[in-house]
C-alpha cells in the first residue's frame, strides 16, 4: 500500500537526509590541466584528493566553507565532472567514472562517502530524489526515493502523541523524536536507478565508503560547525554523543580524525547482500529498536519492520518545460521543487529581463538592477504561494488541471 510521503523536515534519522543534486560546492573534472584560481571551495582534478587507504594519507576534508555564499570560478569540461558537497565525495565519484562507471554508479559511490564527511546533509537513512539525462536517448528519467510515513501514521501523526489517548505534542517535539523517522528510501532508489544504468559490480561502489569508515577521515569546517551548531540535541543520544562530541560536551572540530567501523559493517552487509538487506534482517531491526527508544522520555515513532519490508522506490515522470531558448526538467510529484521553479519561468519569460541586467559584472554575478530583484522575487513569491495552496502528494493529491506536464 502506498503511504503518504513525510514533510521535507521529517526524516529518518537524525543527520542522515539525503542529498543527490549537484550543488557545485566541490567537484572534479578530466580534462587534465589545473583548475582555475582556487576559490573558498574545492573543484578537483580526477587526478587530486586521495582516498583512505591509497596509501597517501588521509583526505582533508577541505577546502569547504562552513556556511553561505561561495564566491567561485565556473568550470567546465569536455567530457564528464562529478560534483557534490565534499572534495572527499567528489574524489570518490572520479575514481569511479575513471574506472568506467557510469552517471548513477558513481552517484552511488559518492553516497556513500557523503553519508561519512556531511552527515548533516546526507545518508542512507533518508529519502532523494534523482534525475537521469540518458545522452543516447536524450531522454530524462527521474526516480523517487523519497521517506514515507509509516502505515500506522494518522492526520495527526506530527501533532499527537496518541488521536484518542493522549492529544499532547510528542516529546520533546515532533522533530527530535521517534515521529520524525519515516521508512528511508535513498538505498532503494538507488538500487533501482543501479538496474537501470549501473555497470560496475554494485559491491565495488560501496568500497570506497568502507575505506573511508575504517581508516578515518578529518573532520571539514562545515561538519565542524554542524556538530557545534547541534551539540545539544546531540548529546541526548548516546551513539550521537560518542561518535560527534567531546569528553566536555563540546563537538569535535575541523580536522578531527573520525572513524566509523560500525557504519563500515553496515556498508559491507549492503554491498553483499543488496539494498535488501538493510531494509530486512539484523539492519531493520537496529533502525526499528532507535525508532522506539524511549531514553529520554522521547516519543516513539510508529516505523515497522512492515513498512521498511514493503517499501518501494518509483520510476516518476519528471516535469519538463521550455524556458526561451532552453528545455528544462526537474523532479515532479511528490517533490515540489521542479513544478515551482518551472511556474516561476513562466512568469518571468513574459518580461525582457535583458533590459534588467546586472550591472559591475564579476564571476559572482555583479550588482544587481532593483527591477530584476523584483520580477524575480515576485515570480518565486507566486510560484511558492501556489506550491502551499495546491502542490501535495499525487498518489493522494491530484493536482489541479491533471498532471504536472500539462499545467
Amino acid at each position: 500500500m502506498n503511504q503518504p510521503h513525510l514533510p521535507c523536515w521529517a526524516r529518518c534519522l537524525p543527520l542522515v537526509t539525503s542529498v543527490l543534486a549537484a550543488l557545485i560546492l566541490a567537484g572534479c573534472n578530466d580534462d587534465g590541466g589545473p583548475p582555475p584560481p582556487a576559490p573558498p571551495l574545492a573543484v578537483l582534478q580526477c587526478s587530486g584528493t586521495a582516498i583512505p587507504g591509497s596509501g597517501t594519507g588521509l583526505p582533508t576534508g577541505g577546502p569547504e566553507i562552513a556556511t553561505g555564499f561561495a564566491s567561485k570560478d565556473p568550470v567546465t569540461t569536455r567530457t564528464v565532472m562529478a560534483v557534490t558537497a565534499n572534495p572527499i565525495s567528489s574524489r570518490v565519484a572520479c575514481d569511479v567514472l575513471a574506472k568506467g562507471g557510469t552517471a548513477v554508479d558513481a552517484a552511488i559511490a559518492a553516497q556513500m562517502a557523503l553519508n561519512l564527511v556531511e552527515p548533516q546533509s546526507s545518508g542512507i537513512g533518508g529519502g532523494a530524489f534523482m534525475l537521469y539525462y540518458d545522452g543516447a536517448s536524450k531522454q530524462v528519467q527521474s526516480y523517487d526515493g523519497r521517506e514515507t510515513a509509516p502505515a500506522a501514521a494518522t492526520p495527526n501523526y506530527l501533532r499527537y502523541i496518541d488521536d484518542a489517548t493522549n492529544q499532547t505534542l510528542p516529546k520533546p517535539n515532533a522533530r527530535l523524536s521517534g515521529r520524525s523517522i519515516g521508512t528511508p528510501g535513498v538505498l532503494r532508489m538507488l538500487e533501482l536507478a543501479y538496474q537501470d544504468h549501473g555497470r560496475l559490480p554494485w559491491k565495488d561502489l560501496f568500497q570506497p565508503g568502507i575505506d573511508i569508515a575504517t581508516n578515518g577521515f578529518n573532520i571539514s569546517p562545515r561538519m565542524a560547525a554542524s556538530i557545534d551548531f547541534d551539540k545539544v540535541p546531540l548529546a541526548r543520544d548516546p551513539d550521537s554523543k560518542a561518535y560527534f562530541l567531546n569528553a566536555d560536551g563540546s563537538g569535535k572540530a575541523a580536522g578531527t580524525v573520525l572513524k566509523n567501523p560500525a557504519l563500515a559493517a553496515t556498508f559491507t552487509t549492503i554491498a553483499n547482500g543488496g539494498a535488501a538487506a538493510f531494509y530486512t534482517g539484523a539492519i531493520a531491526q537496529a533502525i526499528i529498536d532507535k525508532v522506539n527508544d524511549t531514553t529520554g522520555d522521547i516519543t516513539t515513532g510508529k516505523t515497522t519492520l512492515a513498512d521498511l519490508a514493503a517499501y518501494q522506490a518509483k520510476r516518476r515522470d519528471p516535469v519538463c518545460t521550455t524556458y526561451r531558448v532552453y528545455f528544462v526538467c526537474g523532479m515532479g510529484p511528490p517533490s515540489s521543487g521542479g513544478i515551482t521553479v518551472e511556474y516561476a519561468l513562466g512568469v518571468l519569460e513574459n518580461f525582457n529581463l535583458a533590459q534588467y541586467a546586472p550591472t559591475a559584472l564579476d564571476r559572482d554575478g555583479g550588482k544587481p538592477t532593483v527591477l530584476g530583484v523584483h520580477l524575480v522575487s515576485e515570480a518565486e513569491r507566486l510560484a511558492y504561494s501556489d506550491r502551499d495552496k495546491y502542490i501535495a502528494d499525487t498518489d493522494f493529491v491530484p493536482l489541479p488541471g491533471g498532471s504536472p506536464n500539462t499545467l
